[in-house]
């Protein structure tokens, strides 16, 4: 069985939102499923002063935090992360820099990757974060699964061919139908990769 890790950080609950329903469409295709948080990095003073970072933090906290093992476990990781001035959120970076070891040993070369971002705006940058990300696997060894135009929804989702690229809030109908068709796709390359 193709195994996952979804793993997001989410300030507010979009990129949460976001890897439920990665997760979700994952275990559809046939998928044994992880799904994990970035752990917070803020102070928590910082979080407990805005009452959506809070609430976000209070109901991402039953979530177990991403280990390195459950990476080296994943054929394939769903990563999704809020941008922060055209760039991946401070807290998914950190988290990145911290999985030094498996870069020595090449513990994830080999392994599919997809990604998902959001932002304020529809032009915030999330295209951009994607990037960013992409570029970061690949000193992994990891291989980026975009969905590229593959589906006819990625017409209709705002035409991000590197990932879904979207804005604040819950995902609604067509930016849900993206993102499963990013995940199945992962799922089906990551079965062909086995990594």
């Amino acid at each position: 069985m193709t195994r996952i890790t979804v793993v997001f950080y989410s300030t507010y609950g979009t990129n949460h939102a976001i890897a439920d329903a990665a997760a979700e469409a994952a275990r559809a295709a046939g998928a044994e499923v992880r799904l994990l948080r970035i752990p917070e990095t803020a102070p928590a003073e910082v979080v407990a002063g805005q009452d959506g970072w809070k609430a976000e933090a209070d109901r991402a906290a039953a979530i177990p935090v991403v280990t390195p093992e459950d990476l080296k476990w994943a054929h394939g990781i769903f990563l999704a992360s809020p941008t922060r001035y055209g760039g991946m959120a401070s807290q998914t970076r950190a988290w990145l820099d911290t999985l030094g070891g498996l870069w020595m040993k090449g513990a994830l070369a080999g392994k599919a990757i997809t990604v998902a971002a959001t932002a304020q705006n529809a032009n915030g940058g999330a295209e951009g974060a994607i990037l960013q990300t992409y570029v970061s696997a690949m000193h992994f060894g990891m291989i980026p699964v975009a969905p590229g135009y593959t589906d006819p929804v990625k017409f209709e989702d705002g035409g991000c061919p590197y990932g879904y690229a979207g804005r604040g809030g819950n995902p609604d109908e067509v930016a849900r139908r993206s993102l499963a068709h990013q995940a199945r796709r992962l799922v089906a390359i990551a079965a062909k990769l086995g990594a």
